[in-house]
């Protein structure tokens, strides 16, 4: 159990809990969330010891082993395999203690060290390191790898996988999810699930902390309060108790100002001034309760450009990739105004490659890409964020956007991200990620594209502004693609999905969980053949002769189930209309006075006669339907 009992604590002269307390018990899976600078990090700080309470106390159980995921990037030049086994310090311990022993050559002692490295499962832990390397995205021949030779996102990754690795009562995760693809964050999800021990989990992943947490605990007002449930569960409760606190405020509110109006009218008056005096003590005594709003000063929009053609964007039989590495061949897509794209696919499969060659950042291999006339293209990935000019201020990147633009339409335009006041003038430099992020999507919604690529764009962006994000996506007129690994954006956001594998870019017919699906079956096969994960060869060009005669022969096969469906479907619209017109000539009264009988005789009959006609259509476009898409099913296992 770990207790929190009236605990204060500050960072400076910024105090983040004051009178603090919390109970969580053993075995629970606990999500942290508040705004970005509540205290969440340092919470974890305190909990491992690196900071100490300024008030209260804090109470772990004797003996708790706690693992916690750096957030600093190692440099370290050991493997990425050997970074991973040192999270495991015991492991570590025994075998030290083993070279030793067999160095003095001491039998004994190394029959008891033995025992005990069976006894921790120590001869299965480089299979567990490479279980985690997999499972992380790594690929094979990563795991002999120097760690130094990794980008700063890949470490943080090694650093999650050398966290996981550690046997430990008490697991914190700050962030886990932000260098993840959605492959590895489904793949962490359902490893945490089975995670035996407490787990404190800080994300603004909400779908993340949905399927893994149990309880939350929301920072906030310096306090801790704690919810049962998971996110979903707990934003239900606090919109209940902020609700509850309203009203409260209202009618309090609305006693003081009787009371007042009480004070001001019969104050001066001697024979009211006794009970004057008492309404002003009793304003005294009130508590004052505050108003419950959940005011995020984000509320922003990515307006379309007024001018827009179809389509925007299309890729012609192009082979997309580097100068020496194709990695996406036969690609051939259109891109239309309205269009709500995700990309799913394993790390590495090609889709930041697609979404460049989309942008022209990268040139194709082969092929043909044509631009509409109008297009404008918003574009959004994290090396963005690097070439953001550090000692510009918000405000001045948009003044040389926009020069002719005044400073209190560019201002106005900034506080709806968030920028409020200085901080619209505060150099670059001095931003977290979360806020650079916000003046990238800022500079691109100023600039009102009609065709939205974006690359994970809600790395270390906070709940507020992902909600944001959505509403603002959902509102967008024009073209969208976007690459995440959260889901609750994706789901809200897109309406088609493309899936990126084996060097080839097709529409995925299913949602995230049929995904979720295709992954674990991707896996099966891999294990069950012993194949290396994630095999992205490029096809010959005999096999890829082949495959477009296979794809040529399923389309005929397919194309008369499809047009007897679209047939259907043209039919039934005109019945379904027909009916509509009779059944609202029947509700007009007057259709029921005597003098209507024979019309409304045959509007009856007519009405009859097309829900019969409605029924038997269903019916056959139903047959039609199903035996289209079990064609599809056949077709694309035999492929």
């Amino acid at each position: 159990m770990i207790q929190i009992q009236n605990l204060s604590l500050h960072r400076g002269a910024l105090p983040l809990l004051e009178q603090a307390n919390l109970t969580l018990h053993s075995g629970w899976k606990v999500g942290i969330v508040g705004n970005n600078g509540v205290g969440k990090s340092s919470l974890f700080k305190l909990l491992l010891g690196q900071l100490q309470a300024d008030a209260g106390e804090l109470s772990l159980p004797a003996g708790l082993s706690i693992a916690h995921m750096a957030q600093e990037v190692s440099s370290a030049d050991c493997s990425a395999l050997e970074y991973i086994l040192d999270g495991d310090a015991r492991l570590r311990q025994i075998q030290a203690q083993l070279a030793e022993a067999e160095t003095q050559h001491l039998a004994g002692r190394i029959g008891e060290l033995h025992a005990e490295l069976e006894a921790i499962d120590g001869y299965r832990a480089e299979s567990r390191a490479h279980l985690l390397l997999d499972g992380l995205g790594f690929m094979p021949g990563d795991a002999e790898r120097p760690v130094n030779s990794f980008s700063g996102g890949w470490r943080i990754r090694l650093n999650l996988a050398q966290a996981l690795m550690c046997r430990s009562d008490l697991l914190l995760l700050d962030e886990p999810t932000n260098h993840l693809d959605l492959d590895a964050t489904i793949w962490l999800e359902q490893w945490l699930r089975l995670y035996p021990g407490t787990l404190l989990l800080i994300s603004h992943d909400r779908d993340f902390i949905d399927s893994v947490v149990g309880h939350v605990v929301h920072m906030h007002n310096r306090s801790l309060d704690l919810y049962k449930g998971n996110y979903s569960a707990f934003e239900r409760m606090r919109a209940e108790k902020l609700s509850q606190q309203q009203a409260a405020y209202d009618k309090q509110q609305a006693r003081i100002e009787q009371i007042e109006s009480f004070v001001r009218r019969f104050k001066a008056k001697a024979s009211k001034a006794k009970q004057a005096q008492s309404r002003i003590k009793e304003l005294e005594r009130m508590e004052q309760l505050s108003p419950a709003h959940i005011d995020s000063p984000f509320s922003f929009q990515f307006d379309c450009s007024d001018k827009v053609s179809s389509p925007l964007l299309t890729l012609y039989d192009a082979d997309l990739g580097y100068p020496h590495r194709t990695v996406l061949r036969d690609i051939a897509l259109t891109l239309t105004p309205g269009e709500r794209i995700g990309l799913l696919g394993h790390n590495g499969a090609g889709k930041s490659t697609l979404i460049k060659s989309l942008v022209g950042d990268l040139e194709l291999v082969r092929g043909e890409r044509h631009e509409s006339e109008h297009l404008a293209i918003g574009y959004f990935a994290q090396h963005q964020l690097e070439a953001l000019d550090l000692d510009a201020s918000p405000l001045l990147h948009l003044q040389r956007i926009s020069p002719k633009s005044s400073d209190q339409e560019l201002r106005n335009f900034l506080g709806s991200f968030g920028f409020i006041g200085d901080q619209a003038l505060d150099p670059v430099k001095t931003f977290s990620g979360g806020e650079k992020a916000r003046v990238a999507l800022a500079l691109i919604a100023w600039r009102k594209p009609n065709l939205l690529l974006l690359d994970e764009p809600t790395n270390h962006l906070d709940l507020e502004v992902r909600h944001a994000l959505t509403l603002a996506l959902q509102s967008f007129d024009g073209a969208l693609i976007l690459v995440s690994h959260d889901r609750h954006l994706i789901r809200n956001t897109v309406d088609q999905f493309l899936l990126v594998a084996d060097g080839r870019v097709e529409e995925f017919k299913g949602d995230l969980d049929d995904y979720h699906q295709w992954l674990g079956q991707q896996r099966r096969e891999q294990e069950a053949s012993g194949a290396e994960p994630r095999d992205n060869r490029s096809l010959s060009a005999a096999e890829r002769k082949e495959q477009k005669r296979r794809e040529a022969d399923n389309r005929a096969r397919l194309r008369p189930l499809r047009k007897t469906v679209e047939k259907l479907e043209k039919e039934l619209e005109g019945i379904n209309a027909a009916l509509a017109e009779v059944e609202s000539q029947l509700s007009d009264p007057s259709i029921y006075d005597d003098s209507q009988k024979q019309q409304l005789k045959q509007l009856l009959a007519d009405q009859a006669k097309l829900v019969q006609q409605q029924q038997t259509l269903e019916e056959s476009w139903l047959e039609q339907l199903e035996a289209l898409e079990q064609l599809e099913a056949e077709l694309s296992d035999a492929g």
